[in-house]
């Protein structure tokens, strides 16, 4: 039997926001949902109830592991269907919890890559601070000593400013990357696809599949044997693709599903499992 690993993002790629859902569907027809975020008393993220049982039926078949940009603390809010993952990728692959702790000798892995592969994180900040209009400007935040992120008010962005970021973080070893209304700063030597192959050696995975949207989920599909997109997102707008990469029409809560559907069956192809998806 094939051993699957199954990395992916999970915000807007497997679990939506209320502001994020994207549905076109009349109200009638709106699919059933499922929460599995609460922040501050509300609920916050939502997968689909189709969407629920693949991954529950999924983490059964193969190796789950959650890949996201989220701290440790914003990814113990989430309560996925299934058993806990035993592996999760947090900070773009700054930690990797293995049965919810961080991993102590991964972490001295990433804190010597960064050491010698990017500019320090203080200096950086400074420059998005610096580069920051208040008019536009919400909230200005490290996560995890890692990396940094503005909260704006997109709509107000002027153009090029983007750009012109972009430029002035690669010449310093960082990628720059608009996802919703938060702008990432990130070390490329912290990567999602680097922890999912440290996944991958301690395991024996013979066989990764991957998701994400934006461009800081790139370098995991890059790495995955198979790889899908959603219709929305960074990759989407920019038309990225890559061979081993599918590019689903859809966009929204319909998209996670789709991606979860394509997990389903392509572990299904590799182990030879009967059964019919959800």
């Amino acid at each position: 039997m094939t051993h699957t690993l199954v990395a992916s993002d999970l915000d807007r790629t497997l679990i939506y926001s209320a502001a994020a859902m994207d549905l076109t569907v009349p109200d009638a027809e709106a699919p059933r949902l499922l929460c599995v975020e609460v922040y501050e008393r509300r609920p916050l993220s939502f997968l689909t109830e189709t969407a629920a049982a693949l991954l529950t039926d999924l983490a059964a078949r193969a190796l789950f592991v959650p890949a996201t940009t989220r701290t440790r603390e914003q990814y113990r809010r989430i309560h996925l269907p299934g058993p806990p993952p035993r592996f999760a990728v947090c900070a773009n692959g700054g930690h990797l919890l293995v049965d919810g702790e961080s991993d102590r000798d991964w972490r001295r892995t990433v804190a010597a890559r960064l050491a010698e592969g990017c500019a320090p994180l203080d200096e950086v900040h400074a420059h998005l601070l610096r580069a920051a209009d208040p008019a536009w400007l919400l909230r200005a935040r490290t996560a995890e000593d890692l990396f940094s992120y503005l909260v704006v008010e997109r709509s107000l962005l002027p153009d090029g400013w983007i750009e012109t970021l972009t430029a002035w973080a690669d010449a310093r070893g960082w990628s720059v990357s608009l996802q919703g209304r938060k702008v990432y700063a990130v070390p490329k030597p912290l990567t999602k696809s680097a922890a999912v192959a440290e996944v991958r050696r301690r395991t024996g995975a013979t066989e990764v599949l991957a998701a994400g949207d934006s461009l800081l989920d790139a370098d995991l599909l890059l790495a995955a044997d198979r790889a899908w997109r959603p219709g929305h997102g960074e990759l989407a707008a920019t038309d990225w693709h890559a061979p081993q990469v599918t590019a689903v029409p859809e966009r929204g809560v319909a998209a996670g599903e789709r991606i979860l559907r394509a997990f389903h069956e392509a572990v299904r192809e590799g182990d030879g499992a009967l059964g019919t998806p959800v």
